[in-house]
């Protein structure tokens, strides 16, 4: 086995072991992963689409989580008032707390020291990179670190959406960052 393979088979080995420390009560790891994702996102970039491409999966498989977690009162829903047909999702405080909750992997990383997790993010970062470049896939950055964001003294601006951005909104996940 090469070093790429052993380091393929290392990363998919975390990767399963998280998920399944995260089958608990009457969450699966794909609506953890997606409730996850929605407590990190922005207001623009929670729509099923979004959470669909950012988890790799289909719109269609994504929906049908969602609708679990609604029903489940892990999230709430809300409609555009201009498109009807547009639906956002939001965590309720259930969801909150389940995206919120520690697993051993969380730990672990811990473990490394500021310097250990500085070396393993920017890696990891690098690894992302390469793959969404490969199959043309969306970054997913935060607004501060994106072309688009310009600094206010009450937060930010998305020039792109013409939008004000809340302070906590500059470091939360947009679909629409282009990294700097």
């Amino acid at each position: 086995m090469t070093e790429t393979e052993q380091i393929r088979a290392l990363v998919t080995r975390l990767a399963r072991l998280d998920a399944a420390e995260t089958w608990e009560d009457d969450l699966n790891p794909v609506q953890l992963a997606a409730l996850d994702y929605l407590s990190r996102a922005n207001r623009f970039s929670r729509a099923p689409s979004h959470v669909a491409a950012y988890l790799g999966t289909t719109r269609g498989t994504m929906s049908q989580t969602l609708k679990v977690l609604l029903r489940n009162g892990y999230l709430k829903e809300s409609r555009s008032e201009a498109d009807k047909r547009s639906i956002s999702y939001t965590p309720t405080l259930k969801g909150q707390e389940a995206a919120g909750r520690s697993t051993a992997l969380s730990h672990a990383i811990d473990g490394l020291g500021k310097d250990g997790k500085s070396a393993l993010w920017q890696q990891l970062s690098a690894v992302l990179s390469a793959m969404l470049v490969a199959n043309q896939g969306r970054s997913f950055g935060v607004c501060q670190n994106c072309t688009h964001y310009r600094a206010t003294g009450t937060g930010g601006l998305c020039n792109l959406l013409k939008a004000p951005l809340l302070p906590e909104e500059t470091q939360q996940i947009c679909h629409e960052q282009v990294p700097v």
